[in-house]
C-alpha cells in the first residue's frame, strides 16, 4: 500500500478530522487563559494561520513565524523584541517541533516583562495520542514526527527560569480515530476523563506568570565608626553654649533638679546649727 504524503505544516493537518477535534479543544482553551491577561503587548509565535489571541484585548497583538500570515517573520528562538517589552507570550505546539526547546523557553523569558504571562500548549505523552505515536514505526506525518513533551518535564523548565504556574487543563481524552463519526462516538470520554484519569488527555494547555524577586541592597551598620556630627545652627549653638554655661554656674541648682538635694533639706542644717550655739 503506498503511504500518504506528509503533511507539510502542522496548520494543515489542523484541517484533518483529527486536527479539527484537537483544534476546537485549544481554541476554547486559548480564549479562556488570555481573555483575562492585561497589558500593551502579545505575541503569538508560531502557528500564525490559526489566531489565538482573538479573545485578548490588548492593544497590539503580533503574529511571530513564517508564511504570508505573520506580522514578524523571526524564529521563535531568536525574537526581535527588547528584553521585558511584552506582556504575553503564546507558544502553541512550537517546543515539541524545535530542535532546542529550552532556546525558545529561553527567549519568552526574555522579552517577557515581570508578572508577565506565557501559555504553551502540548501533546501529552502519558495518553492515548502518546501510545499511538509510541507505536508507529515510521512518524513522517504531524503531529506524529514531534517530540512530545510531558507536563512534569516542561514545569520544571518553566520553574529554572522563574515561571509560576498558575492554570491548566488536560483535554482531547478520546482515541485518535482518523474520522470524526468516531471522535463524536467517543465524546463521552471528555467528561470521564476530567473526573477519573484528568492527566491522561492528549493535548494540554498551560498558562505560567514571569516572577521576579525585587531586591535591595542594605549596607552593614558600622558601630564602631565615628558618628558624624550633625552641624548646629548659628542661633541653635549659641543657645547650647548659654544653657552649658548657666549648668557649670550653678550646681546647686543643678543637684536640686536631678533630687540628690532637697531645698526643704537644706534650709533647715542652718537652724539646726543655730539653736547648738545657743
Amino acid at each position: 500500500m503506498l503511504q500518504p504524503p506528509p503533511k507539510a505544516t502542522l496548520a494543515e493537518w489542523f484541517g484533518s478530522p483529527k486536527g479539527a477535534y484537537v483544534l476546537a479543544w485549544e481554541q476554547a482553551q486559548y480564549d479562556s487563559a488570555v481573555e483575562d491577561v492585561f497589558g500593551f503587548n502579545a505575541l503569538q509565535a508560531g502557528l500564525p494561520e490559526i489566531d489565538f489571541l482573538r479573545s485578548n484585548r490588548m492593544p497590539q497583538r503580533l503574529h511571530a513565524g513564517h508564511g504570508a500570515a505573520v506580522d514578524v517573520r523571526a524564529e521563535s528562538s531568536l525574537l526581535p523584541f527588547a528584553s521585558q517589552s511584552l506582556d504575553l507570550v503564546l507558544l502553541p505546539h512550537v517546543l515539541e517541533f524545535s530542535e532546542h526547546p529550552h532556546d525558545i523557553l529561553r527567549e519568552a523569558e526574555r522579552v517577557l516583562m515581570p508578572e508577565g504571562q506565557i501559555v504553551i500548549s502540548g501533546f501529552n505523552p502519558m495518553s492515548l495520542w502518546g501510545l499511538e505515536r509510541t507505536v508507529r514505526r515510521r512518524r513522517p506525518q504531524y503531529p506524529w514526527c514531534g517530540d512530545f513533551i510531558g507536563l512534569l518535564r516542561l514545569r520544571d523548565w518553566l520553574k529554572l527560569l522563574g515561571f509560576e504556574l498558575n492554570g491548566g487543563k488536560f483535554g482531547c481524552y478520546a482515541p485518535p480515530f482518523g474520522h470524526a463519526k468516531w471522535l463524536k462516538r467517543f465524546a463521552f470520554m471528555e467528561k470521564a476523563g476530567d473526573r477519573w484519569w484528568p492527566i491522561a488527555g492528549g493535548v494540554y494547555v498551560v498558562r505560567a506568570k514571569k516572577r521576579v524577586i525585587g531586591m535591595r541592597v542594605v549596607g552593614p551598620r558600622w558601630r564602631n565608626g565615628a558618628q558624624p556630627v550633625r552641624a548646629l545652627a548659628p542661633m541653635a549653638r549659641r543657645a547650647a553654649v548659654r544653657r552649658s554655661a548657666v549648668s557649670q554656674s550653678r550646681p546647686a541648682l543643678k543637684l536640686i533638679e536631678c533630687g540628690t538635694l532637697q531645698p526643704s533639706v537644706a534650709r533647715a542644717v542652718p537652724r539646726e546649727r543655730e539653736a547648738r550655739d545657743d
